[in-house]
């Protein structure tokens, strides 16, 4: 078996940086961020959330059937990912504002365009490219899970059903990177290795951009 997922790491090691030196992100891990960009955060998460499943799907209907293996697990990242984005609406609810106003309002400009550029890269250049998409969103989830949930729910006075997204999704995601690390080492295909390489390290962009544009 390669180690692929190293080979990875390492290519996205300088985009990584830039992204965790971004400002938001900073404060967010001490907690030293208003009510307001958290709201923001959340809304802004759950206008991309509520793309996973149907980005899964659209990924798995273009995986040809040499890597029927990877078709199935995502399959099975489907079965985890359903509805995700109903906890983040509870999530938005509990910090005090109306999350149907939510459901039914717009995305930032910078996400609309992440997730564009999501649907585009599966179906014009390859779906092996949403993996890229999965190193950046679940490793990031992680971060800042373990790290900021519970300062920022301290500095917000804010109850525990202000944070399930946050809270649940580090160990969940803590579970899935190993799963995606041990699916990474079985691709062998260089134009595949290429083609989640540079998708991880556009997605670290697009994702940042997210996060510069949210109201400090």
């Amino acid at each position: 078996m390669s180690n692929f997922f190293d080979t990875l790491i390492t290519a996205t090691e300088q985009q990584r940086k830039e992204f965790q030196q971004i400002e938001t992100l900073q404060k967010g891990s001490t907690g030293d961020i208003s009510l307001q960009t958290y709201q923001a955060f959340l809304t802004q998460a759950y206008h991309h959330v509520k793309h996973t499943t149907p980005l899964l799907m659209s990924c798995g209907g273009r995986i040809p059937q040499d890597k029927e293996w990877l078709r199935n697990a995502i399959a099975e990242y489907i079965e985890e990912e359903l509805g995700h984005q109903e906890w983040i609406l509870n999530d938005i609810t509990a910090t005090g504002i109306n999350a149907e106003q939510v459901r039914y309002g717009q995305p930032s400009p910078a996400t609309e365009l992440m997730v564009a550029y999501a649907y585009d890269l599966i179906m014009r250049v390859s779906p092996m490219g949403f993996f890229g998409m999965v190193l950046v969103l679940e490793g990031t989830s992680i971060a800042l899970a373990s790290n900021a949930a519970g300062k920022i729910q301290e500095k917000l006075s804010l109850p525990d059903s202000a944070f399930s997204y946050l809270t649940s999704h580090g160990s969940l995601d803590i579970e899935h990177m190993g799963f995606y690390e041990t699916l990474m080492n079985k691709v062998t295909d260089k134009d595949d290795q290429e083609v989640i390489i540079h998708a991880a390290n556009m997605f670290y962009k697009l994702y940042g951009d997210i996060f510069r544009t949210l109201p400090v």
